[in-house]
Parts: structure tokens; sequence; C-alpha cells
């Protein structure tokens, strides 16, 4: 599927928030020339796709696509649901901020979109440790969808496999802060809140808020944060 010996290929989904900045920035240090994809899928919190595109620039995404979406049509989640409180202080094991069935949308069209560049690789940074228990951020689910790329694609029963990149799966909000900092990440760019507001400043007390502060705190650096 490469287009040559030289050029290594890699659709990113970035979402504008920390992880997925910090993932952009983990492929890029691996020399792939990265396309970035973001979703416009009816989430309250939109401010984060104006994050996201000054990331692609900011870390020389060699392009960046938005793809609209409305998965608030479904509806069952507080992030497209304005009907649904976003939780404070979750207990949930599985709180109601979880986006049915989001991580397999967005990974099936970053497949396609992988698929017409002849890229080989896709970098998602779904996160194991420091995160809000969603089904999808799992190494299970991730494996699963890498059979299924196998089975799905022409490219796939070709011969030439996708590998789905996880590089933050085992890390701590900590670690993945730090290690974006060595690759001078810029997070006062990113915007991580359920419910920012139109101008990207966070609320300081949703889940993602919360598990974003205790990052910066714990990797003992400031946090650039804007908030309401």
């Amino acid at each position: 599927m490469m287009t040559s010996k030289q050029t290594k290929r890699a659709v990113v989904l970035l979402s504008g928030g920390l992880d997925s900045c910090t993932t952009l920035a983990i492929a890029q240090s691996q020399e792939f020339d990265c396309y970035a994809l973001s979703f416009d899928y009816g989430q309250r919190h939109r401010s984060e796709l104006e994050a996201a595109k000054k990331i692609a620039q900011s870390l020389g995404a060699i392009d960046y696509k938005t793809l609209k979406l409305d998965l608030g049509q479904i509806g069952g989640s507080a992030l497209t649901d304005k009907a649904i409180d976003i939780p404070i202080n979750s207990t949930d094991k599985i709180p109601s901020t979880y986006v049915p069935a989001r991580n397999t949308v967005f990974l099936s069209l970053a497949l396609g979109w992988a698929e017409v560049l002849g890229a080989d690789d896709l970098f998602i940074g779904v996160n194991a440790v420091d995160y809000s228990g969603y089904p999808d951020c799992r190494p299970e689910f991730i494996q699963a969808f890498e059979q299924v790329a196998r089975l799905a694609t022409k490219a796939g029963v070709e011969g030439h496999p996708f590998r789905i990149n996880t590089p933050l799966i085992d890390l701590t909000k900590a670690e993945i802060i730090k290690t974006g900092l060595e690759l001078g990440v810029d997070y006062s760019i990113t915007v991580s809140c359920y419910q920012a507001d139109d101008q990207g400043r966070a609320c300081g007390k949703c889940d993602s808020c919360q598990f974003r502060a205790e990052g910066f705190r714990m990797a003992n650096v400031e946090d650039p944060t804007h908030y309401q």
C-alpha cells in the first residue's frame, strides 16, 4: 500500500483534546506523514473542533479533514443530548458521557480514508489507565477492530494489513503530558472539557477536566488550561 519506501502515511484521529494532540505529535516524531481527521458529530463541546484545526496546523499535518455526522440523532449520551446533564464526579462504571459506538464509527471512517491514501497506519489516542471507563478505549477493542480492518477492506484481503497504533494506551495522564511536552506540544491550544464554552474555556468540574488537571499536577508542570 505504501506509495514509496520513503513515505509512511498515517491517519490520526484528532479530537482537539490533550490525548489526541499528543498522539499526533508522537506519530510525527515517528516520521509519519500525518493526515489528521476530526468529526463534527453533534457534540456539545464544539470548540474542540477549532482546537483540532489549530493543532493540525501547529504540528504540521499534511492534510486535515472534519467529517460531519450527527450522532445526536440516536442520542444516548450526555455529549450529544443536552437533555442529559454532564456528570460531575461520576461513580458510574460507564458514565453518561459515553457515546454509543463512537470509536467504532470513527475508526471505520478513518480506515476508509487510510485505504484511499495508501496508508498502513491509523493512530488513536485511547487510554486504558486514566480514563472514564469507556469500553471502546480498551486494548481488546483495538485488537478486534484491527482484525475487522484486515477482513473488511480490499487492502486487507490483498495482504496489506492495517496497524491501529495506540501509543497512549498504557500511560497515565501525567506520563502523556510529559511525553507531549518533550515533543514540543502546546497544551494551551487543546480543549478537553465536556462542556467547554464557545471560546474553548473549560468548566473545571467535569470528569475530563478533573483527569486533565490531575495529570498536570502529577506531572508537576503548570496547567495551561483556560478556565471559565
